[in-house]
């Protein structure tokens, strides 16, 4: 027979620890998206994205210079109610 004992305590520190790293991961999010990173989170090619979305008036965006920048909070709320209105 195998028996195992858990320190309660120990557990409870290294969860809270976990917890502080993600909130911290979170909190540090940018602030904004460039193209790149456009096309990373929504695992979309350039060319899906303004076929889609790219010119919805809703959508948030600046041309500074030659490079795209999208406000990451706005651009994530756009999107997840974009998403929500897609038919499938």
């Amino acid at each position: 027979m195998l028996s195992v004992k858990v320190d309660e305590i120990e557990i409870k520190k290294i969860a809270r620890e976990q917890i502080t790293e993600l909130v911290k991961e979170v909190d540090s999010e940018f602030v904004f998206w460039d193209t790149a990173e456009l096309k990373k989170r929504t695992c979309m090619s350039w060319d899906t994205i303004q076929s889609t979305f790219f010119h919805d008036s809703r959508f948030k965006k600046r041309k500074i210079g030659g490079k795209w920048y999208f406000p990451a909070k706005e651009t994530r709320a756009f999107l997840e109610a974009w998403l929500k209105e897609q038919t499938y």
